[in-house]
């Protein structure tokens, strides 16, 4: 199982990237949480410290495409460093305005600042599809390697953050995540062996189209926001029902459970052979996250805390896999020149779910109570992204399978499966005939 992983790591500075990549990317799952620590402690205010941090949550879906679109046009190392150094200037001014007792609204534009951090994720990714661009089998190790990156970052960054707001001072969470941040960005974008080509300046007529403008992206994106919904409402729903039960000190834990759940399958499902189409396997385990969303469900009914947190583990068991697949198909359906601006699409989405969901789970929190009713928001959730995966995977193969009018006597067209796909320009217009575009290969 490790022999996969191993092979990752032969070519030169794809440790030193993937050890930068890891410190920057775990104050992601800092940052919110010492933002609300911080504020709710020194102005005792939970709804101005959701505020606060649901407009950075906004700024972000704004800022994140542009800035991916510069990393993709100018490269790595020339757009990161400068916007992570913005972002880390809106992070030091939110702690001084909370520390000072600045008018509210200096917090919300402080926040709002930090929206410029690069995609860490995404930019990672990237590296792997370039060093592995004729590989694909490589390339589905990768991607999974870095699922359980996110997992490890989002389970750990919590923990960390609450540990340092409480065990020491509100904004030491905060200032711990900005020294990570520009320790893991400086080891990040000095692997320059690594980095991916910047796009070439083209003519306008031959400029690589919007990923939105690519087939089946958009399509893919409305699965990535539901599944962000999913997200969303299991976190603020599981909070909400730890503290009916009298355990709200135990909600993070019971959390980790999910995402403990996710890491370990990641791994397990980088180390297979992906077999079949992309995008029907990416339907199926978008329909296993469904099926496994009612497990959380049937167990808050029981009242059993212990029992909800085996059935996050279990059910997060299909989130990895979901992520890894998609961001495999939206890789392979961007050009090239446009890889960061294609991924970070697909984050925006996620993030404009996560915070659909997390509002839709509150609102049921207090309209159902604590009984654990309110689990049927993400269930809900997960069952639009599966019939959305569904319906979008049967229209893609009956489009590449159903003769036209005009073909109907002539040879079928050759149908090319997603998942052994080549990577040249070639292969990109047999995959999609007429279209022209460069090698779209992707890689958050």
């Amino acid at each position: 199982m490790t022999a996969p992983y191993a092979r990752l790591f032969g070519p030169r500075g794809t440790t030193a990237f993937t050890l930068g990549n890891l410190l920057a990317r775990l104050p992601m799952g800092m940052f919110t949480v010492g933002a609300v620590l911080m504020i709710a402690g020194e102005r005792g205010s939970y709804a101005l410290a959701g505020g606060v941090t649901a407009a950075g949550l906004a700024a972000t879906a704004l800022a994140a495409p542009f800035i991916a679109r510069l990393v993709d046009r100018y490269g790595q190392a020339r757009v990161a460093l400068p916007a992570t150094f913005v972002a880390l200037l809106g992070s030091l001014a939110l702690v001084l305005c909370v520390r000072t007792g600045a008018p509210d609204w200096t917090l919300f534009a402080s926040y709002a600042a930090t929206a410029t951090t690069p995609n860490t994720g995404g930019m990672s990714r990237a590296r792997w599809a370039h060093l592995f661009r004729a590989d694909p089998a490589a390339r589905h190790t990768a991607n999974s390697f870095e699922q359980a990156v996110d997992e490890l970052c989002f389970l750990l960054g919590p923990i960390l953050a609450t540990f340092l707001c409480t065990g020491f001072f509100p904004e030491a969470g905060t200032l711990t995540g900005c020294g990570l941040l520009l320790t893991g960005m400086l080891l990040f974008t000095a692997q320059r062996s690594t980095e991916p080509p910047p796009a070439p300046p083209r003519a306008s007529a031959d400029r690589a189209p919007a990923p939105l403008r690519q087939p089946g992206v958009p399509a893919l994106l409305l699965v990535f926001l539901a599944t962000g919904a999913v997200f969303g409402a299991l976190e603020v729903v599981t909070l909400a029902y730890a503290d009916g039960q009298g355990h709200k000190a135990a909600a993070g834990a019971v959390l980790a459970f999910q995402a403990a759940g996710s890491a370990v399958a990641g791994l397990v499902f980088g180390a297979l052979r992906p077999r079949g189409a992309a995008d029907r396997t990416f339907a199926g385990c978008v329909a296993a996250m469904a099926a496994l969303s009612t497990l959380p469900l049937l167990a808050a009914r029981t009242g059993s805390l212990p029992l909800l947190a085996l059935a996050l583990l279990v059910a997060g068991m299909a989130t990895a896999p979901t992520m890894v697949t998609g961001m495999t198909l939206v890789q392979r359906r961007t050009p090239a020149g446009r890889l960061n601006e294609g991924m970070t699409l697909a984050v925006t989405a996620l993030l404009g779910g996560i915070a659909t969901g997390s509002a839709t789970g509150g609102w049921a929190v207090e309209a159902l109570g604590n009984d654990g009713w309110a689990y049927a928001v993400p269930t809900a959730a997960a069952t639009v992204a599966a019939t959305l995966a569904a319906l979008t995977t049967r229209r893609a193969h009956t489009t590449r399978t159903t003769p036209t009018p005009d073909s109907a006597h002539t040879a079928p067209t050759p149908r090319v499966d997603l998942a052994h796909e080549a990577t040249g320009e070639a292969a990109n217009n047999v995959a999609r005939p007429g279209r022209a575009a460069g090698p779209h290969i992707r890689g958050e």
